[in-house]
């Protein structure tokens, strides 16, 4: 699956909730979420209005490692309909 284009950092926290992702914190741009489940975890996320490709790339693998799943799988989890 390929990676989401001109995804925002708020609507990628929205579909981080669905994994137990919540902010507990914002800075600036930038938003601290936090999830217990699986163990605890946090990613910081840019709040702009399009996330780099990189950018992005980097949150989900991090997240896709804290969640023992591949990259494909998280993203049908994160963005299925």
């Amino acid at each position: 699956m390929k990676l989401p284009r001109d995804l925002s950092g708020t609507e990628l926290a929205q579909a981080l909730s669905r994994l137990g992702y919540a902010v507990t914190r914002q800075k600036g741009t930038h938003m601290r979420l936090t999830t217990v489940e699986n163990g605890e975890h946090h990613v910081t996320i840019p709040d702009h209005s399009s996330l780099r490709v990189g950018t992005l790339s980097a949150i989900l693998n991090d997240i896709a490692d804290h969640f023992d799943l591949s990259r494909d799988e998280l993203l049908e989890r994160l963005f299925e309909n």
